[in-house]
């Protein structure tokens, strides 16, 4: 069901998956001493309904962050469901709007020792915090977004998945840290696997073979479960994309198994055998291997080279592939035609 709800959320732009708190501080943990005076914009975030807002208010001064923004796109569907700011609150369905808040400090304004969601309703109150209407839609590519975008250090959020292209194209023109969410799908896109080739990007702690629930708007029938009152909804295919330092993408894979050509057949239609996992990588064997994608979760830059991949083979190395082809040729093996592979070669 969450593969297709969300190719069908992706025809129909439908981008409502909202992450969960647990989800965010599972990730985020590994990357605190990033943030220490570092500006983090949530860009794809209403400010008091995102738990990546919420996450980085609650650890603004434990992260030692210098300032946080969030924005928000007044085509949410969530958009100020629990906190109205500057409509009327009898308003049976109030519009949405497009606003940003940008926090400078945290204080614990109960008193009870710890910051916590109690006093994220007060962080408005003080003078070096502002909340405010934007002019435009709220959009992360509109003026005033890509004005913050400049401003800020690290961009972490969870962007709309039909817009991933172009949400990382913008990261990637303005040369911004970021750690966000995407479809495991997303690393095919040209633009995408390019970055993985020149190591700039790369997945994140959270293994992205488990896939994350999240939430999704109270219309939606089709879901998993209730969670706190909310409807979840599992998307297999999504995992956490950046480009700050993954302790993970450092270790070498360990290889044990020797390679007998019968045991690693070689493709119909490219120069390269086939490795049915990362797993199955044989240790003695120096020539073009074509690996799942599942490779790129455990890849070090160090250990392998990224020759390129079958779903972009008419852009890539043409030397690779044994004859005319169609542009995007899926491997074949013995006449079967096999998922997506990734052709890497060892370092010497």
């Amino acid at each position: 069901m969450a593969k297709s709800d969300l190719l069908n959320a992706k025809r129909a732009k439908k981008d409502e998956f909202y992450t969960r708190l647990d989800d965010i501080s599972n990730e985020l943990k590994h990357y605190k001493p990033y943030f220490k005076d570092k500006i983090v914009f949530c860009n794809c975030d209403d400010p008091y309904e995102s738990n990546f807002f919420k996450y980085f208010a609650l650890n603004f001064n434990a992260f030692g962050l210098k300032k946080l923004i969030a924005t928000c796109y007044d085509g949410s569907p969530v958009a100020g469901d629990e906190l109205p700011l500057f409509y009327n609150i009898s308003e049976e369905k109030p519009k949405k709007i497009a606003y940003k808040v940008e926090i400078s400090e945290v204080r614990d304004y109960n008193g009870d020792g710890a910051v916590n969601l109690a006093d994220v309703q007060y962080l408005i109150q003080n003078d070096k915090n502002v909340l405010s209407l934007l002019k435009g839609n709220g959009s992360f590519d509109s003026p005033e977004c890509v004005e913050l975008l400049k401003e800020a250090d690290i961009i972490v959020t969870n962007p709309p998945f039909s817009l991933f292209r172009e949400f990382l194209s913008l990261l990637e023109e303005y040369n911004k840290l970021f750690i966000i969410i995407g479809n495991t799908n997303a690393i095919k896109y040209k633009t995408t696997f390019r970055l993985f080739q020149q190591n700039k990007i790369r997945t994140g702690y959270t293994n992205f073979n488990v896939g994350m629930f999240f939430q999704v708007p109270d219309n939606w029938e089709k879901y998993h479960h209730i969670e706190d009152g909310k409807k979840m909804a599992r998307v297999s295919t999504s995992c956490w994309f950046t480009n700050l330092p993954v302790t993970k993408h450092n270790e070498d894979i360990i290889l044990y198994k020797n390679y007998i050509p019968e045991d690693y057949p070689e493709f119909d239609n490219y120069k390269a055998i086939n490795v049915p996992t990362f797993r199955d990588i044989p240790c003695n064997y120096e020539g073009i291997m074509g690996v799942p994608l599942t490779f790129l979760d455990k890849y070090n830059p160090n250990q392998f080279e990224i020759i390129w991949t079958t779903d972009r083979g008419g852009d890539g190395y043409l030397e690779n592939l044994k004859k005319p082809f169609n542009r995007y040729d899926a491997p074949v093996l013995k006449g079967k035609a096999l998922y997506t592979r990734i052709l890497i070669r060892k370092k010497k």
